[in-house]
């Protein structure tokens, strides 16, 4: 489950880069990128092979950097994960076996829902902070305000179609802990090293949300 500081931290951040990395040596130079403009936070999924060892080496690389896998599917996974220097996981879905099992060994997990049927499942299991996914094609906005009104207690992370154009209309409901942003630094931009072009993402999102907050 995830702690009070833990929900603090992401809630801080706003938004939680959501990379998809092809070559673990990119992976120190893109969480330079996050750290040194003001978002020292990553989401490596693992939807590539390069997973684990984007995670070892910016592990090491940034010691303080809130960094997580995203799209973990097995438990074998969710350990590799985890002993590669990971805070935490995040699953598209949300599967039983998996959740008990990190519940089990106090491994943090945000697994993934879009309906009451889940958000139930996750609550019955004493798991709050639960990641809305996909969140446009959930329904958006509109769903996920209607998500919450029964379910006032979830912490929650939407992810999939946010973009700068709509991230306000989530984080303005109280719920919202912090959006998955997978906008900041797209795959081709990483692996063409246009460093620059992601630089810039981020700083916008840090002016957006320092707007916000405002």
């Amino acid at each position: 489950m995830m702690t009070n500081e833990w929900i603090d931290r992401l809630r801080a951040l706003r938004v939680m880069p959501v990379i998809q990395i092809e070559y673990a040596i990119d992976a120190v130079p893109l969480a330079k990128i996050l750290v040194d403009n003001g978002l020292p936070a990553v989401e490596i999924t693992f939807r590539t092979a390069a997973a684990v060892e984007s995670i070892r080496l910016i592990r090491a690389a940034y010691p303080n950097i809130v960094l997580c896998a995203g799209t973990v599917l097995t438990i074998e996974q969710v350990d590799a994960a985890m002993a590669a220097g990971a805070d935490f996981v995040i699953s598209p879905g949300f599967n039983p076996t998996i959740v008990k099992y990190c519940l089990t060994n106090n491994i943090k997990i945000i697994p993934g829902v879009n309906n009451p049927s889940l958000v139930e499942q996750a609550l019955e299991l004493g798991v709050n902070a639960l990641k809305f996914f996909p969140a446009e094609a959930s329904g958006g906005v509109n769903m996920l305000k209607a998500l919450v009104a029964p379910y006032s207690q979830v912490q929650l992370m939407p992810t999939g179609g946010v973009t700068p154009l709509n991230l306000g209309e989530y984080l303005a409901i109280p719920q919202v802990i912090a959006c998955g942003g997978t906008w900041i630094a797209p795959t081709n931009t990483i692996t063409h090293h246009d460093w620059d072009l992601i630089a810039g993402n981020v700083r916008e999102v840090c002016v957006m949300i320092a707007q916000m907050k405002a």
